[in-house]
């Protein structure tokens, strides 16, 4: 759990700037990355010019699941993964705002279809480039799934090895109509250690088992928090959760993130990894090629764990 903490022995800190030397390790990690992106492109495309399509999904609101799945996108795309991010909570799009464009809205070359804006090496959509950032969008289930059916289609995406969906928290109209319109390779689902949001994390596992769409893996959010003054460890929101779950539903955990201001202030900000922690940007890289690896088929499904809670 702590790893991320442990500084790498191969790369040194210099006025926040992490070194760039390409130590043998760090060049065979290079090359691996590059055998898994080119195993993707390979694949016949599941949409247009996408090559593979992953809902990020949560059973409730307030895990951290956007801050999650925009991170997650901008570590795809510092590996040299030509990444996509769709912003699918009509309701609540959080895409402007971690990605610093609020306010921004899409062109169109023709009035017919739209062009996606780009940021951090991320190609991005959201209907907070549509509409009025102040009003709300006030639909019913089957029109907010026709409009993110519309951002699907009327968008000119690029060619795109990894299209990430943010997906609205829940198991409604959403889900249900992209797992019928979409062929999606898998779903990540995000979650916290406590209880309140395990409970509805495990509703998103079972609803994309019902609808046959593969679980790649979970991610535990605010796992933990370490004081930065006094180096005391707090389980906040309670302690491996998200592993217990993991291993009873058979699913792959990619990785375990901390309860810290730094993702908080970049995730406000807008600002890339790149230039926030080192060690942060190190853990979303990882679990960025946790999931090429899932992805590539390196990763097996874990084997299901029977987990017996005794009264001791």
């Amino acid at each position: 759990m702590f790893n991320w903490l442990k500084k790498s022995a191969t790369a040194q800190v210099k006025n926040g700037l992490a070194s760039t030397v390409d130590t043998p390790a760090k060049v065979a990690e290079q090359d691996h990355v590059a055998r898994q992106i080119d195993m993707l492109r390979l694949r016949e495309p599941a949409f247009k010019q996408i090559q593979t399509i992953i809902l990020v999904a949560s059973g409730k609101g307030g895990v951290g699941k956007s801050t999650t799945a925009a991170n997650l996108a901008m570590a795809l795309a510092a590996l040299g993964v030509r990444t996509g991010l769709l912003d699918a909570d009509i309701y609540g799009p959080s895409v402007p705002t971690l990605f610093a464009l609020q306010g921004e809205k899409v062109t169109s070359p023709d009035n017919k279809l739209m062009l996606p804006l780009t940021r951090h090496g991320v190609t991005l959509q959201s209907i907070g480039f549509l509409v009025d950032p102040a009003q709300a969008s006030v639909w019913r289930g089957p029109m907010a799934s026709q409009a993110l059916l519309q951002l699907l289609n009327e968008t000119l995406w690029p060619e795109l090895d990894v299209l990430l969906i943010d997906m609205p928290p829940g198991t409604g109209d959403i889900q249900l109509t992209l797992s019928q319109k979409l062929p999606v390779t898998g779903a990540v689902v995000v979650t916290t250690p406590q209880d309140l949001a395990l409970a509805d994390a495990q509703k998103a596992i079972a609803m994309f088992n019902q609808v046959q769409i593969p679980l790649l893996g979970l991610v535990e959010n605010m796992s933990f928090y370490l004081c930065p003054s006094c180096g005391n460890h707090d389980d906040v929101f309670g302690s491996a959760g998200g592993l217990t779950l993991a291993q009873r539903h058979n699913v792959a955990v990619l990785g375990q993130l901390p309860l810290q201001g730094t993702i908080r202030l970049q995730a406000d900000n807008g600002v890339a990894l790149s230039a926030g922690d080192v060690q942060l940007k190190d853990l979303y890289e990882n679990i960025s090629r946790t999931l090429l690896q899932r992805l590539s088929g390196e990763l097996p499904q874990p084997v299901a764990v029977e987990i017996i809670i005794t009264d001791d």
